[in-house]
């Protein structure tokens, strides 16, 4: 199912102050920033290697990932998997009885659909599931 892990995501309360820490630390140089209002957040894309780390931060209380950034503090929120078709992977996991947040893939950034699968599904860990739909990525 999986073809390739697509991005990291995570969270941090402040888009500058990480993306500083992953220029000055790490060399990661070039960065995509990206506002989502209608989500609460706004997102840092960097390129590592031919994996993307995504770093989003709220904008408001009202950020779906908020409440996790609250309790937990900055760190990984998901790991996201990339799949050749969305939906079909849905229909499979859903028929294994695997607990998901998405029944529907939504759009996601750069062209993409994506669906999360609940963490009590994953040993713990948020999972995203992202299918391109134009070229992807590297």
């Amino acid at each position: 199912m999986f073809e390739r892990v697509d991005h990291l995501g995570i969270a941090v309360r402040s888009l500058e102050a990480a993306v500083a820490t992953y220029r000055q630390q790490f060399a990661v140089e070039a960065w995509e920033f990206i506002a989502l209002p209608e989500r609460f957040m706004e997102v840092a894309v960097g390129q590592v290697g031919d994996m993307l780390l995504e770093l989003i931060a709220p904008t408001s209380p009202a950020a779906a990932f908020n409440k996790f950034l609250e309790e937990r503090g900055e760190g990984l929120h998901h790991v996201a998997y990339r799949v050749a078709d969305i939906r079909a992977a849905l229909d499979q996991l859903a028929a294994q009885g695997v607990r998901l947040i998405d029944r529907e893939p939504r759009p996601g950034i750069h062209n993409t659909l994506v669906a999360f699968v609940h963490p009590k599904a994953v040993h713990g860990v948020l999972t995203e599931l992202v299918e391109h739909q134009s070229p992807a990525r590297p």
